[in-house]
C-alpha cells in the first residue's frame, strides 16, 4: 500500500482507464533516489487489471551498449517481432542482435518498430510499459522508446518512465515526486519507536520513503531507545546506502561474491552470473535477505541503491576480479553482444594504457555503427583513446569519438572531445575532422560567424597536404558566412578557395557563387551557382555536401530541385542515424515545400525539425526553424501563430548574429502585415531585411508594400534588385513576379497580362497575388467584368491553399465589383472536414495502401491508422474503405 501518493495514483489511473478505451499516453515520473518512483510503478502494475505489462530497469554498466536496455525490456516478447512489417522486423532484430544487421537500418526505423511492437503486444486490449531508472538506459534504447512515446495515439498503450536527474524527455508530461507529508511518513515507520526518535527520523529523512523504511532497521538499541541520535549528517541517499552496506556485511562470503558479480554484470542473466563464479547458494541467500529478486533466469536488484552498495562496499581488488571473471565468461559465450560486453568489462579492469583492450573497444564502436548507435560509438572511442599510449593514435580515436558525438547531435560533448586531441597532429584528415566538429558545435550553439572563423584558422595546415579536404572546409566557411550574412568572411574563404589547386567539384562553384551574391554581384553569383546545380551531383556525395547543394537552390528560384534534394537528405539522415544533421535537412525541406505551396507538408517538416532541434539543444537551428515556421504561417494568414514564432525566433537571432534566420523572420512579419492590409508596417519589416540573400527573394513584397503605402520612391531600389535577380535566374515564376512589380510601379496593364500568362502551377500562391493585384487595378478602372475574372481566379487559389487573409482581400474586391463571392473553395473539398493527419491517412488508404504501409510512411502505429480511419469514415459519410477512392478523387490535390 502506498502512503501519501493519492494525487499521483489518480493521474496514473486516468492513463490506464483511457488505455482500456483504446487511447494511449505517456508520463515521466521524476525524483531523487528512494522517493518512491519504483513504488509508483509497482502500484501502476497492480492497477493494470486486464492489461498486459512489460517492464524494464536501466543499469548504469549497460549504458554504453546500444539497444541493451531495449533488449532487456522486450526480451520476453521477442517472439512477436515476426508480426511486424518486414523492414521494421529486420531493423529491430538487427538492433537487438537477433538477426543480420542490415546496413542503413535507421534509428527511426528501430523506433517505429518499437512503437509497432508495443501496439502489437497491446492487441485488442491494452498494454502498460514501465521503464524504471531511465537515466541509466543506453542512448539508442532511450531514443527508440522516446520516439514511440511521442507518437502514441490510439494503440491502448501507456508508457511510464521513472528517472532521476539527467534524463531528457522533452515534450512528454511530467510528474515530480517530493517527500511525503508527516502523516504519510509516520505511517511508514515501525511501531514501538519513541516519539522523539520518530520525529527525528521524519525530519531527517525529508519524507523519503526508502529512508523511512530502511533506516529504522539499521538503528542500534541505544538509537532505537532514543539515547543516541538515530541519524548522522550524511545525505538521505548516502544514509540508505550505508544501511544496505551494513545489511550486506552480515551475509556469507559466497553471498557477497554473488551480489558483487551481479552488480558488476548488469545483464541480469542467471547463466552469465553463474558462469562468472556466482554460486546459486549465494544468490539464494541474497534473495532471502530481500536484496535481489530471481524471476526464472533473471536476477534483479530490489533497488539501485542496493546494487551501488553491493559494488562499492567491496575493495577494488575484488571489483576488478569480478569484471575479469565476467570478461572470461563472455569469451566463452555465443551471445551476439558478448564481444561488446567483454570489451567493456576489460576496459573497467584496465588500470593504465592497454592497446589490446583499446582495439577491442574500437571494434565495439564499429559494431555500434552498423546499428546507428552514434552515442555508443563516441563512448567506446573515447575510452579507447584513454587506454592509448601513442599520441597520434590517441588523437585519431578522440577524433572518431568527436565525429560520432557530432553526428548524434551532442555538440558540446563533441567539441570537448575534439579539444582533447593533440594540437600538433599533422594528419590532414584528422585536423579537418577536429575543426569540423568544433565549427559544427559553434554553428549550432554559438554564432555562424565564429564557426567560420574556426574553419579559417584551421584550414591552412590542411591546404598544404590535402587540397580536397581544405576545399570542403572552405565551402563550409562560405556556408557559415551565408548564414551570418558576413561579406568579409565569404570573400576571405572564396579567395582561399581560388588559391587552392583546382578540385573538380560543383561545390566550389556554388561556394564562390554564394560569396559573389553576398557581396552584391547578383549576375556573377547566379552564374556560378547555376553551374554548380546544372551538373550531376558527384556519386556518393555525403549529407553535408547534399545539404550545401540544397542551400543553392532557393536563391536560384529552383524550389522543386530543392525539395528533391532535401527529401533525399532527410531519408539519408534517418537511415544513418545522423540526428545532428536531420533538423537542418528538415528545415530546408520545409522551406522548399513552402515555396511549392505545399503548406501542410511544410508545417509537418518544420515542426518535426523544431521538435528535434529543441531536444538536441541546437539553439541556432531552433531560431531558424521558428522563423521559417513564421513564414509559412504568414502565407496561411495565421496572425497569432506567425507573430509568436517570429518573435521567438528573432529574439535570439538578433542577439547571436543569425542574419539569415532574422531575415526570414522579418520577411514573415512583412508578409503578414501585407496580408492584413497594413503596407506601412510591412514596409518597415521588409526594409530591415538585408538586400542580399533573403532580401533578393523578399524584394517583390517590399515593392508592393512601398506602392500600397503611397511611397513609390521607396520602391525603386527593391524593384531594381528583384529585376536583376529575376533576369539572371530565368525562372517563369520569378519573371511573372517581376512583371507584377513593374505593373505596380509603372501602371502598365500589359505587364499584368503577361505576368498572369507566365505564371505556372509551381507557385500558385504568387499567381493568385498577381491576379489579385490585376483585378484590383481593373476594378478601379471600372472594368468590373474583367476584374471579376481575375479576382475569382485569385480567390479560388487562395481558398484552396488556405491563405485566409489574402482570400478575404479577394472577397472584398469581388464584392466591390457587385459580385457575390462563392463560399470558400475548401468548403467544397470533402476532405476539409478532416484533421491534417486524417487527410494524410485517407489519401494513402484511398491509393490502396494497407494500415501497415501507411503507419510506416507516417511514423505511427497501425492501430493509430485504424483509429484515424474510424474517425474519418463518419465525417465523410461512408462506411467502407472501398468508398474512399471516389471521395478522394473529388478532392483537390494537396498543394
Amino acid at each position: 500500500m502506498l502512503h501519501g501518493r493519492t494525487g499521483e495514483q489518480a493521474t496514473i489511473e486516468r492513463l490506464l482507464a483511457e488505455a482500456r478505451t483504446g487511447r494511449s499516453g505517456a508520463l515521466v515520473i521524476r525524483g531523487p533516489a528512494g522517493i518512491g518512483k519504483s513504488a509508483l510503478l509497482d502500484d501502476a502494475a497492480g492497477r493494470a487489471a486486464g492489461m498486459r505489462v512489460v517492464r524494464g530497469a536501466g543499469v548504469e554498466s549497460e549504458a554504453m551498449l546500444p539497444f541493451a536496455a531495449l533488449h532487456l525490456l522486450l526480451r520476453a516478447n521477442l517472439d512477436r517481432i515476426h508480426a511486424l512489417p518486414d523492414a521494421q522486423a529486420t531493423a529491430l532484430s538487427g538492433a537487438l542482435g537477433l538477426g543480420d544487421i542490415v546496413p542503413g537500418s535507421s534509428r527511426f526505423l528501430v523506433g517505429l518498430a518499437t512503437l509497432s511492437l508495443l501496439a502489437e503486444l497491446a492487441g485488442d486490449g491494452a498494454l502498460l510499459c514501465l521503464i524504471d531508472d531511465a537515466q541509466c538506459f543506453d542512448q539508442a534504447s532511450i531514443d527508440a522508446l522516446l520516439f514511440a512515446a511521442r507518437r502514441l495515439e490510439a494503440e491502448g498503450v501507456v508508457m511510464i518512465f521513472a528517472a532521476r536527474a539527467g534524463f531528457q524527455a522533452a515534450g512528454l508530461p511530467e510528474l515530480r515526486l517530493g517527500g511525503l507529508d508527516r502523516a504519510a511518513a509516520g505511517a511508514l515507520l515501525p511501531a514501538g519507536l519513541p516519539p522523539q526518535v520518530r520525529e527525528r527520523l521524519i525530519d531527517e529523512s525529508d519524507g523519503n520513503p526508502l529512508a523511512l523504511i530502511e533506516l529504522p532497521a539499521a538503528l542500534s538499541a541505544d538509537q532505537r531507545a532514543g539515547r543516541l541520535s538515530p541519524v548522522g549528517t550524511m545525505p538521505v541517499a548516502d544514509r540508505v546506502r550505508e544501511a544496505f552496506r551494513a545489511q550486506i556485511a552480515t551475509l556469507s562470503e559466497s553471498a557477497r561474491t554473488a551480489l558483487l558479480i551481479a552488480a558488476a554484470d548488469g545483464s541480469g542473466e542467471l547463466a552469465a552470473l553463474v558462469g562468472a563464479g556466482a554460486s546459486l547458494q549465494g544468490l539464494e541467500a541474497a534473495e532471502r535477505s530481500r536484496l535481489i529478486e530471481i524471476n526464472g533466469t533473471t536476477v534483479g536488484f530490489r533497488h539501485p541503491l542496493i546494487r551501488a552498495a553491493a559494488y562499492q562496499s567491496e575493495p577494488v581488488t575484488r571489483r576488478l576480479a569480478a569484471h575479469r571473471a565476467l570478461a572470461d565468461a563472455l569469451a566463452r559465450s555465443a551471445a551476439t553482444d558478448a564481444a561488446d560486453r567483454r570489451a567493456w568489462h576489460l576496459a573497467t579492469t584496465a588500470l593504465g594504457p592497454d592497446e589490446h583492450v583499446a582495439r577491442e573497444l574500437e571494434q565495439a564502436a564499429e559494431r555500434a555503427r552498423t546499428r546507428g548507435g552514434h552515442a555508443a560509438i563516441a563512448t567506446a572511442y573515447e575510452r579507447a583513446a584513454e587506454l592509448t599510449v601513442e599520441p597520434v593514435r590517441q588523437s585519431e580515436r578522440l577524433a572518431a569519438a568527436a565525429l560520432a558525438a557530432s553526428d548524434a547531435g551532442l555538440m558540446s560533448r563533441a567539441a570537448a572531445l575534439a579539444d582533447r586531441a593533440t594540437p600538433n597532429v599533422d594528419d590532414p584528415n584528422m585536423i579537418s575532422a577536429l575543426v569540423q566538429v568544433r565549427a559544427h558545435r559553434e554553428f549550432e550553439l554559438g554564432t555562424p560567424l565564429a564557426a567560420g572563423r574556426i574553419i579559417m584558422d584551421g584550414v591552412h595546415p590542411v591546404a598544404t597536404r590535402s587540397p580536397e579536404r581544405a576545399t570542403w572546409m572552405l565551402v563550409e566557411a562560405v556556408r557559415c558566412a551565408w548564414f551570418a550574412g558576413d561579406t568579409r568572411l565569404a570573400e576571405e574563404a572564396a579567395a582561399s578557395l581560388r588559391a587552392l589547386p583546382e578540385v573538380d567539384s560543383p561545390l566550389v562553384s556554388g561556394a564562390l557563387g554564394l560569396a559573389h551574391l553576398l557581396s552584391g554581384d547578383i549576375g556573377g553569383g547566379i552564374k556560378l551557382m547555376g553551374e554548380a546545380l546544372d551538373v550531376p551531383a558527384p556519386a556518393g556525395l555525403a549529407v553535408p555536401g547534399l545539404t550545401f547543394t540544397a542551400l543553392l537552390c532557393l536563391p536560384l528560384g529552383r524550389a522543386a530541385r530543392c525539395e528533391q534534394i532535401t527529401r533525399q537528405v532527410v531519408a539519408d539522415c534517418q537511415q544513418s542515424g545522423m540526428i545532428g544533421w536531420l533538423a537542418f535537412a528538415l528545415q530546408d525541406h520545409g522551406l522548399a515545400l513552402g515555396w511549392l505551396c505545399r503548406y501542410g507538408e511544410a508545417m509537418e517538416a518544420l515542426t518535426a525539425g523544431l521538435r528535434l532541434a529543441t531536444e538536441l539543444g541546437h539553439e541556432h537551428r531552433v531560431s531558424h526553424l521558428r522563423c521559417s515556421l513564421a513564414w509559412i504561417l504568414a502565407l496561411q494568414g495565421d496572425v497569432q501563430g506567425c507573430r509568436a514564432k517570429a518573435e521567438e525566433g528573432l529574439a535570439r537571432a538578433d542577439n547571436q548574429g543569425l542574419a539569415l534566420a532574422a531575415a526570414t523572420g522579418r520577411w514573415a512579419l512583412g508578409l503578414l502585415e501585407l496580408g492584413l492590409g497594413r503596407p506601412e508596417a510591412a514596409l518597415g519589416q521588409l526594409e530591415a531585411v538585408p538586400p542580399t540573400g533573403i532580401g533578393l527573394l523578399s524584394a517583390a513584397d517590399q515593392v508592393e508594400a512601398a506602392i500600397r503605402s503611397g511611397l513609390p520612391e521607396r520602391a525603386k531600389e527593391p524593384l531594381a534588385r528583384y529585376l536583376a535577380w529575376a533576369r539572371h535566374v530565368r525562372q517563369p515564376s520569378s519573371d511573372a513576379i517581376a512583371l507584377r512589380c513593374r505593373a505596380l510601379v509603372e501602371g502598365d496593364e500589359a505587364h499584368f497580362r503577361n505576368g498572369v500568362r507566365l505564371h505556372g502551377d509551381a507557385q500558385s500562391y504568387e499567381q493568385a497575388r498577381t491576379q489579385l493585384a490585376y483585378g484590383e487595378r481593373l476594378r478601379r478602372a471600372r472594368r468590373r467584368a474583367d476584374a471579376r475574372a481575375q479576382l475569382r481566379g485569385a480567390l479560388e487559389i487562395f481558398d484552396r491553399l488556405g491563405a485566409k487573409l489574402w482570400a478575404e482581400r479577394a472577397r472584398v474586391e469581388l464584392r466591390a465589383t457587385g459580385d457575390v463571392p462563392a463560399a470558400p473553395r475548401r468548403a467544397h473539398d470533402p476532405l476539409s472536414v478532416l484533421t491534417p493527419q486524417e487527410r494524410q491517412v485517407v489519401r494513402l488508404a484511398a491509393g490502396g495502401a494497407s494500415n501497415r504501409d501507411i503507419a510506416a510512411q507516417l511514423y505511427v502505429s497501425p492501430r493509430t491508422v485504424g483509429y484515424h480511419l474510424y474517425k474519418a469514415f463518419p465525417k465523410l459519410g461512408i462506411t467502407s474503405r472501398a468508398q474512399l477512392a471516389a471521395i478522394v478523387g473529388s478532392s483537390p490535390a494537396p498543394r
